[in-house]
């Protein structure tokens, strides 16, 4: 709503406006765009110009919205499976992720799927079998593993603990 109100304000034609999304339909003069910048900003918002930044912020919205999806999870592999969605290849997504993060889409990826973990344990929900399974783990083994390796606690340990100083799925 804050997006399509702005947008009205400046009187710039848009087609559709989705979460994160929106496209100008006319050709956008410098100024109009540091308005909506300075009225996005105001708003809480961001404008990603920037067609690299743009697809890195595709790339986390897809890693984080299959962690996070009650579905059974994505049996393919990560890098076919992005190749698929965003219509380019691995090593050129990679490359690009790593320019603009500083870090691996396969360590991003890893983050994300531990804090996910962090929060299932915490619900008390599932045990960890069943999270290993969400979470599309080969075993409980190898799921406890990278969970020590990356917070230095055994999940038991971890859930023992009631851990609530968790970071935000996109925040890591």
């Amino acid at each position: 709503m804050v997006v399509k109100s702005e947008l009205d304000k400046l009187r710039l034609q848009y087609s559709g406006v989705e979460l994160g999304e929106t496209e100008i339909t006319e050709d956008i003069s410098t100024e109009q765009i540091e308005c909506l910048k300075v009225a996005l900003k105001t708003a809480g918002l961001e404008l990603m110009d920037d067609k690299k930044t743009i697809l890195v912020d595709k790339i986390k919205t897809i890693i984080i919205e299959s962690i996070l999806s009650n579905e059974e999870q994505i049996k393919i592999k990560l890098t076919d499976y992005l190749s698929e969605k965003l219509n380019h290849s691995y090593p050129y997504l990679s490359n690009l992720f790593s320019e603009v993060n500083g870090t691996t889409i396969e360590k991003f990826c890893l983050d994300q799927k531990i804090e996910r973990v962090k929060e299932l344990l915490a619900y008390d929900d599932l045990n960890l079998t069943e999270i290993a399974w969400k979470l599309n783990y080969s075993s409980v083994a190898h799921l406890s593993g990278q969970f020590k390796k990356m917070t230095g606690l055994t999940p038991t340990h971890f859930k023992n603990l009631k851990y609530k100083n968790r970071g935000a799925l996109g925040d890591v």
